[in-house]
Parts: structure tokens; C-alpha cells; sequence
């Protein structure tokens, strides 16, 4: 194929769009292998200071997980969290569909995870601006992988982007926060947590292509249990575009490829996957994504009733309403937020 240059030519706000793009890009990519290659340099060859220095952070950052498993409280640094030109570059979008008022907890089940899930991660983590104006009083987060907290430097970086740990425990230490205003831990004004849970995970990841809306949920509900068990509403999410702004070397079920992925998930809970999207200076060699549109819808909330040991039938209802709020939202939308979408299915596995 042959090369397509970008034009030299190009307005001075893309480029430092693409820019952003490209440092995010890279940094989701490399940031666990070089957060330890750069712990490993600084312990190798660094003075008594520079390990002292160290030693202490280590100390911390083992206090901050026994305290609360890694979580920044409240919003945390909004200048962090403001990041404009990544969004735009896309660009990605948030609609509401109903309000979530702010005397409860949220679990916002969050579909497609595509490549990044970046839609959830731009609205929810690195740019709160437009969620903050659509769901006020309710902080947004997002749920990661819980080793990510125990990795040095990692887990400052993903902290700051208000990521938490995705484990059980992280879970039910958010989503049972007191929604009083007078409580202590609702002094910033905010007085709920909703925690985006990108559902389908590793796996479905390895499903994401352009144009192909495969998600892996039929089997997935510890999700439901936890809401069951902390009293949190479950709010159904759609990106559509999500699968779009990347494509991935192919890897279809039986491929050597997929069989290598899956035992590496298998033992560290993440896919390697083999990206394909464009470069800085080319439209299309590179890792970077494409521009296309993203928009994430925000469904209705989904009430449950509140047990510390649900029962089955009762978990198998709440996860039947969320797959079914997911497909109306999936046909009364992709019309509107997905190009010829008359050729678009929705698959659930």
C-alpha cells in the first residue's frame, strides 16, 4: 500500500491535536514496561539519595494501597483532567439520556472496550469537563487493572487520569461511600462516585475491528453482583466509534495469534495486541489512531435492591435488563452516530 502523507501545509490546532494524541497514544502503550525500566535504572544506578528517595515512595505508595487501595479522593488535580485537545482530536462526544442523581452510587457499564476505551477514558479520566456539566455532583471514574496500582510511577500517572483499581475490594470501598453532603468525604461538593467498569476487558479487545460491535458480556456479571451487594445502580454505556479508531493485525479465533494472546491473558490479564492505525506525519502506517468520531451515550440507570449474598435468579434478572438496555440503545442510536449503519450488527457473546 502505498504511503498517504499528511499535507505539510495543516492548521497549527490539528497538529497539536495530533501531537496529544500521539504522547497519549505512546504513553498508554509503553508506560508499564518503562515505568519499571526507569524504577530499575534510578535503583541500579542511582546514589544513597536517590535510593533513600526511593525506599520512601515504595513506603508510600505500599501505605496508600493499604488505606485505600490506591484511590486519589475526590476529583483529584482538574488541571490533569482537563486534557481539551486530546478529546478534540477525534473527536469525542457525551450524551446524556437521563439524569443520575447524585444521592447514590454508580456502576457504569461501559461498551465497546475497543483498543484503549478511549471514549470512557476521555470523558470519565482525562477530560471531566462535559461530564461535570451533564452529571453534576457525581465524580467520575474509571476502573483499571489493580496491579497497575502496585507498579511505580504507573500508578501516579493513572491516578491522576482519576483511574482506580477494578478489584473487588476497590469496588466496594467506592461505591459505598456515604452520599451525605455533611460527610467528610463530600467536602469538595460532590456527593457520589460513579465507577465506569469497561465490562468485556481483554477479550473484548481482541474482537475490536472497524465497523464490528462484538462484545463480551453473556458470561460477564460479577459486575451485577457488586452493584447488588453495594446498593449501586448499574448505568449502561455505548461508544459508538470506539472500534473505529483503531484496526489490529487479524487474530480471528483459531489464528496462532489468538491462541498467543489468550494464554498471556490468561496469566497477566492483558492482550498484546498488534495495533494499526496512522502515523504523525501519514494516514496510514502507525499506532496512532484515526481521527473518527466517538460518542458515548449514557443510558438510564438500572435500580437494584441491595444485598450483601445475591441470589442467582436475581443477578441473571439485573444482567438480562442490562443486555437488553444495551441493544435498544445500540438500534435507536447507530443510525445517528455510525456511518452506514444499515450494515452494522450487534453482537453479544
Amino acid at each position: 500500500m502505498k504511503i498517504e502523507w499528511a499535507p505539510l501545509r495543516v492548521p497549527l490546532a490539528r497538529r497539536l491535536q495530533t501531537l496529544a494524541a500521539a504522547f497519549f497514544t505512546y504513553t498508554f502503550f509503553t508506560l508499564p514496561i518503562s515505568s519499571c525500566l526507569t524504577v530499575a535504572v534510578l535503583l541500579y544506578y542511582g546514589g544513597l539519595i536517590t535510593r533513600s528517595l526511593l525506599v520512601i515512595y515504595f513506603v508510600k505508595m505500599y501505605l496508600d494501597y493499604k488505606k485505600n487501595f490506591g484511590t486519589m479522593e475526590g476529583n483529584g488535580w482538574l488541571f490533569y483532567r482537563s486534557v481539551r485537545k486530546y478529546r478534540n482530536y477525534f473527536p469525542v462526544e457525551l450524551v446524556k439520556t437521563a439524569e443520575l442523581p447524585a444521592n447514590k452510587n454508580y456502576i457504569v457499564a461501559s461498551f465497546p472496550h475497543g483498543i484503549l476505551g478511549t471514549g470512557t477514558c476521555v470523558n470519565m479520566g482525562m477530560d471531566i469537563t462535559n461530564w461535570l456539566e451533564l452529571f453534576p455532583h457525581v465524580r467520575p471514574k474509571i476502573g483499571t487493572l489493580d496491579h497497575h496500582f502496585k507498579t511505580p510511577l504507573l500508578r501516579d500517572i493513572v491516578r491522576w487520569w482519576g483511574m482506580v483499581s477494578v478489584s473487588k475490594e476497590s469496588l466496594a470501598y467506592l461505591l459505598t461511600k456515604s452520599n451525605d453532603p455533611a460527610h467528610n468525604d463530600n467536602r469538595d461538593g460532590f456527593t457520589s462516585n460513579a465507577v465506569a467498569v469497561l465490562v468485556g476487558g481483554a477479550q473484548e479487545a481482541m474482537d475490536s475491528h472497524p465497523g464490528q460491535y462484538i462484545l463480551t458480556l453473556k458470561n460477564r456479571k460479577g459486575f451485577v453482583r457488586m452493584a447488588i451487594r453495594t446498593g449501586s445502580s448499574i448505568v449502561p454505556s455505548f461508544s459508538f466509534g470506539e472500534v473505529d479508531i483503531f484496526d489490529q493485525v487479524a487474530n480471528p479465533p483459531d489464528s496462532l495469534l489468538r491462541r498467543f494472546q489468550n494464554v498471556v491473558k490468561k496469566f497477566t490479564g492483558i492482550s498484546p495486541l498488534l495495533p494499526k492505525g496512522r502515523g504523525i506525519f501519514n494516514y496510514n502506517y502507525g499506532i496512532l489512531p484515526y481521527r473518527r468520531r466517538i460518542v458515548q451515550v449514557v443510558g438510564s440507570p438500572i435500580d437494584v435492591v441491595k444485598s450483601d449474598s445475591p441470589h442467582a435468579e436475581y443477578v441473571d434478572e439485573i444482567h438480562g435488563q442490562v443486555m437488553a438496555a444495551l441493544e435498544k440503545m445500540f438500534e435507536q442510536h447507530k443510525e445517528e452516530y455510525i456511518p452506514n449503519s444499515k450494515q452494522i450488527k450487534l453482537v453479544i457473546h
